[in-house]
């Protein structure tokens, strides 16, 4: 799927190639052997109106429903800019590919937060600056790779599976009193095959928080849901981070449901020697670290499973009548 060097390999039609280049100012790259992402159409946002689209909702919005994995990713390619607008993808928009021009030149912002009256679904703006929570990641699969996330209060929050890697991590100065948690996954249920991996990413202060000489407490998540479930690793965890790792929700409330895990970290927020002793946390081996990477274009979390036909017909409508 990606290069040696890291870059996204991906099959197009000559068309669509000539435009991506064109507009992403690279050349597409040609890996051997498969891996590839099948692109099946492509649209281009840009704020100037030389695009197709203007706003990234609108370029959303055209995205065909309910496509299959065969026919390929909607790819909409998002021009350098500032985008301040709120995006919802519903869950009709399968297989959506969303690629900027990199990080610090396609950013997505917004400010709304549950302290000025909106709710946690409409604050969130899907990526990738806000004052509290800054991506909802609501339903099916997802992958976010090479991105600036930044925020205040379970800033990535949701119940999906969903894959953090390459990527930088900005906790910022919250207002007075309040305390920054990163994620709040939001596992409602032990059979749900979900959860929240982040893998070699960069978790470090942006200048506001850094001036604030470490009075901020920094957390790596709490557990909105009973079986809340997230993983750091591989990852950068710098100073800020408080030494016991992990924030209750509410006293007691799923500390011995959640399933919270750290694997092979490093920085000076990485000791895991007065990390919280709940029930529910765990330092893992990379043997089972690699049950929450992404592998052949899917999340492997523990309780996905491939079947064959003959357990697949256990599941068919035969069985339920």
């Amino acid at each position: 799927m990606f290069s040696k060097n890291g870059h996204l390999g991906l099959e197009m039609l000559s068309q669509h190639q000539k435009v991506y280049e064109s507009v992403s100012g690279r050349k597409l790259l040609q890996t051997s052997g498969g891996g590839q992402v099948k692109v099946n159409n492509m649209v281009i946002v840009n704020k100037d109106g030389s695009g197709n689209f203007t706003t990234i909702s609108d370029a959303v919005a055209a995205a065909p429903n309910n496509t299959v994995a065969n026919m390929g990713y909607f790819m909409i390619y998002v021009v350098r800019g500032v985008y301040e607008e709120y995006i919802l993808i519903a869950k009709s928009k399968q297989y959506l590919m969303v690629v900027g021009d990199g990080i610090n030149k396609t950013i997505i912002t917004g400010n709304h937060s549950v302290a000025d009256g909106w709710t946690t679904f409409s604050s969130a703006t899907v990526a990738l600056k806000a004052t509290k929570t800054t991506l909802y990641t609501h339903s099916l699969r997802q992958f976010y790779r090479e991105c600036d996330s930044y925020g205040t209060v379970d800033f990535i929050f949701g119940n999906v599976a969903v894959v953090f890697q390459n990527s930088n991590v900005y906790p910022r100065l919250p207002i007075l009193g309040q305390f920054n948690t990163i994620t709040a996954q939001g596992r409602a249920d032990i059979n749900q095959n979900t959860g929240t991996s982040i893998q070699n990413c960069t978790i470090t202060a942006p200048p506001d928080l850094a001036a604030n000489n470490g009075t901020t407490q920094t957390y790596l998540g709490r557990p909105w849901k009973p079986y809340s479930r997230t993983v750091y690793m591989q990852s950068f965890l710098d100073y800020l981070i408080n030494p016991a790792g992990w924030a209750a929700w509410s006293r007691t409330f799923a500390l011995d449901t959640l399933y919270y895990a750290e694997y092979n970290n490093r920085g000076l927020g990485s000791s895991s020697a007065n990390r919280v002793t709940w029930p529910g946390y765990h330092v893992i081996n990379a043997t089972y670290a690699v049950n929450f990477t992404v592998s052949n274009n899917r999340v492997t979390w523990p309780g996905y499973h491939v079947i064959n036909a003959t357990y697949a017909v256990n599941f068919t409508v035969s069985n339920f009548i």
